[in-house]
């Protein structure tokens, strides 16, 4: 179907995926209970739909200074498309510039990849109770293949080929559907629950604060939060009592998920707050972010601990990364280490504005506890045991600080194009002897772990209102696909 507006492409994007999705689940129903495979003609139909917009300027090109919803290069692009109707916004939004501005031509097909079956299964279907082998599914049902699911188009790997289409997007429906799955493993939340600006830290106890705001907020009278999603799926909602909310959040199994995810969502569209422990080490920050990216958020934040590597700092401290000495090895083979990660005008100011706000210092003597400068990040947690070989490199970066997600956040955020940023909080000093014994740490965690998380929430709150200049032209390659 061709010539369509942005309104009509999305709503054919759903119509063709629910009927693929329904197809394949209604023959997995009938294999379970009969043994009956599905024909040849009816797995042809298990596939996404594809979105096809075609640009073929006759006069002037349009001129935007936006990053995003607008074409490097004529011609036809492509992408598949999974589960239209969550991404209907964001999909709104990039076509209706693309159309409105630029004249691009939309058309919606059904595409030749196959949808697999493990991606359209969802808990408590009648099917997923059968005995069911595997490998027999395999013979007659779409299963996903590996190589079909990669970041060849994030990564700049594609090329072009004469008579095929350029990418539409940075992730096709496969990719996108295989994270889907990944994020319920790994957070223990319906991905359909996270949401656009999102928290990183790699302490239990800033989820426990956290979760301490989100009850104040969803009691408060005209407080604009509405539910919050927990892991293991529990919801508590507005209007429940304290007493249930506490309830049901220390009844949440989050221990069984390897980063737990609690999602704040908001009764307006502008999107509510996803915080998430990833544990420690650069691995995990990899992993939740390769999943999280597909959801196109709108900026993820880390704020966790780090270690101080100068005199002047006292622990309690902030550090806002301007730079990133990458000695995490995670991304070397994606992102080499050449390649600088640059930090964020508008998270930048964003966050110093907001550790004002919150703190209510400014000027000397914010600078006195706010200082910005390159964070150092290891894939060794016992990075001190190497000491010797590591001063002179951490002497050249004019490091001020030490940790193990924060790069691998950043350098993903930049390769991925989702904006980020890093404020930490020095919790001890380790070149300095100021270690955390445990009383001074159940001091410091009791006094620091609240103020900091506020400032990260105070943060997105001024996010919130920049979007235009957010999605940043830094982001953006000199071939990329037209949609953010």
């Amino acid at each position: 179907m061709a010539g369509l507006t942005p309104e009509q492409a999305v709503d054919r994007l759903e119509a063709l995926h629910a009927s693929a999705c329904d197809g394949l689940r209604s023959a997995l129903t009938r294999f379970a209970t009969s043994g009956v495979p599905p024909t040849a003609q009816e797995r042809a139909a298990f596939r996404y739909p594809e979105l096809c917009v075609d640009w073929q300027p006759q006069g002037p090109v349009p001129y935007t200074r936006r990053a995003w919803a607008k074409f490097q290069e004529p011609g036809r692009y492509a992408t598949t498309v999974t589960q239209p109707g969550f991404f209907r916004r964001y999909l709104l939004d990039q076509l209706r510039p693309l159309v409105e501005e630029f004249g691009a031509r939309l058309e919606v097909g059904i595409s030749g990849q196959e949808i697999p079956y493990p991606f359209v299964t969802e808990a408590g279907d009648e099917f997923l109770d059968a005995e069911l082998s595997v490998s027999e599914l395999a013979r007659y049902f779409p299963t996903p293949v590996l190589a079909n699911v990669g970041d060849e188009i994030a990564d700049g790997a594609w090329r072009f080929e004469e008579g095929k289409p350029r990418p539409l997007a940075l992730f096709d429906a496969m990719r996108i559907d295989f994270s889907l799955r990944r994020l319920v493993h790994y957070t223990g939340t319906d991905w359909r629950t996270i949401q656009p600006w999102i928290l990183f830290t790699n302490y239990q106890r800033y989820l426990d604060q956290f979760l301490a705001w989100a009850v104040e907020e969803l009691v408060r009278p005209d407080g604009v939060y509405t539910r919050l999603a927990l892991p293991g799926g529990a919801v508590v909602r507005r209007g429940d009592s304290v007493d249930a909310m506490a309830a049901t959040i220390a009844g949440a199994p989050w221990h069984r998920f390897q980063m737990p995810a609690y999602n704040l969502m908001r009764g307006d569209d502008k999107g509510g707050i996803s915080i998430v422990n990833i544990g420690v080490g650069p691995s995990n920050a990899k992993t939740a972010t390769d999943h999280l990216a597909v959801l196109r958020p709108h900026c993820w934040l880390m704020i966790g601990h780090c270690g101080g590597l100068r005199q002047s700092q006292t622990i309690g401290d902030y550090v806002l990364a301007h730079g990133y000495l990458r000695r995490d090895r995670i991304l070397d083979d994606l992102m080499p280490t050449e390649i600088p990660v640059p930090a964020l005008a508008e998270v930048q100011l964003a966050l110093q504005e907001a550790a004002a706000r919150v703190t209510g210092e400014r000027g000397d003597a914010l600078k006195r506890r706010l200082r910005t400068g390159t964070v150092v990040s290891y894939d060794d947690r016992n990075w001190e045991l190497r000491w010797s070989q590591e001063r002179r490199r951490i002497g050249l970066g004019r490091c001020i600080a030490i940790d193990m997600e924060s790069a691998a956040l950043a350098t993903q955020g930049y390769r991925l194009r989702v904006p980020y940023g890093t404020l930490l909080c020095v919790s001890d000093k380790p070149l300095h002897g100021e270690i955390k014994l445990p009383g001074a740490a159940t001091r410091f965690y009791q006094r620091a772990v609240g103020e900091h998380l506020k400032i990260g929430i105070e943060a997105i709150d001024l996010l919130r209102g920049e979007l235009g200049s957010l999605h940043s032209r830094k982001l953006r390659g000199f071939d990329e696909p037209p949609f953010r």
